[in-house]
C-alpha cells in the first residue's frame, strides 16, 4: 500500500500538494485489525493521489487513541507529538517546494487535527482535513449504508465496509456477529470506549460489504475536488 514512487519520477510529477494519511494503531474488535485506521486512511490517500496527481505521503501508523487504553494492542503518542511530527513533515515539503498539505484522517479521535489545520491557515491556505462529517455522510448515502455516523462508531458498518473492498483478506469471519449498539455515549472522553462496550465494537458491522465500501470511496473521491480547489486557491 506504500507509494512505490521514485525521487525522479515525482520530480517529473511536480505536484505541489501532498496528502498525508493519518492512521492509527488500536483495538477494532476481534474481526478487524489494529492497522484498520491506518488502512483506511491510506486506501482514500491513494485514490485521491491517483484522481489529482498529489504528492503521496507513507501514513502515519500511530497517533491519539487515548480513548482505546485498556484493549491490547493499543499504542497512542500525545496530541503534542502528534502536532509536532506534522509539523516538521511540512516545513520538510515546504523546503521542497510544497506548500500545501491534505491530511486524511482515518482516526475520529484525532481532534488535535482540526487545530493543526485552523493554526496553519491563519497566514493563508496550506492545510486541508479530509474527510469532513459532510463528506462521510454523503458518501454513506451513495453507499446506501442502513447505519448512521453515530451508531456506528467504531468496527461497525463504514470501516468493515472499507476493509472487505480494499484489503479483504485482513477481516476476520467474527464481522458477521459483531454487532453491538451504544448510541448514547455522553462520557466517552472520561471513561474511554470501554465505558460502552466489553468488544470494542460499536456499529453493525454484519451489514457490510464490499460493494459498500467501493461506492463510498468512489464518493470520496469526488467531494475531495471543492476542498482541493480550496486549499489550492
Amino acid at each position: 500500500m506504500f507509494t512505490r514512487a521514485t525521487s525522479k519520477e515525482e520530480a517529473i510529477r511536480g505536484a505541489a500538494v501532498a496528502v498525508l494519511p493519518v492512521g492509527s494503531f488500536e483495538q477494532h474488535g476481534a474481526h478487524l485489525p489494529l492497522a484498520t485506521d491506518t488502512i483506511v486512511a491510506e486506501v482514500i490517500s491513494e485514490r485521491l493521489a491517483a484522481n489529482y496527481g498529489l504528492f503521496r505521503l507513507p501514513p502515519l501508523t500511530m497517533s491519539c487513541s487515548h480513548e482505546h487504553e485498556g484493549f491490547v494492542g493499543t499504542v497512542s503518542i500525545s496530541a503534542a507529538t502528534l502536532n509536532a511530527v506534522i509539523s516538521d513533515i511540512r516545513a520538510s515539503l515546504r523546503r521542497s517546494g510544497i506548500s500545501k498539505l491534505v491530511l486524511v484522517n482515518g482516526h475520529g479521535g484525532n481532534y488535535v487535527l482540526s487545530n493543526i489545520a485552523q493554526e496553519a491557515n491563519v497566514s493563508g491556505r496550506s492545510v486541508a482535513l479530509f474527510p469532513g462529517r459532510a463528506d462521510v455522510r454523503v458518501a454513506r448515502d451513495a453507499a446506501r449504508m442502513v447505519t448512521t455516523a453515530e451508531e456506528d462508531m467504531h468496527g461497525g458498518e463504514w470501516e468493515t465496509s472499507l476493509l472487505l473492498h480494499a484489503c479483504p483478506e485482513v477481516v476476520r469471519p467474527e464481522y458477521r456477529t459483531a454487532d453491538f449498539e451504544a448510541t448514547e455515549r455522553p462520557h466517552l472522553h472520561l471513561v474511554g470506549i470501554s465505558g460502552y462496550t466489553e468488544s470494542g465494537i460499536i456499529g453493525k458491522p454484519s451489514l457490510a460489504t464490499a460493494e459498500k465500501g467501493r461506492l463510498a470511496l468512489e464518493s470520496l473521491a469526488v467531494s475531495f475536488g471543492p476542498l482541493l480547489r480550496a486549499v489550492e486557491g
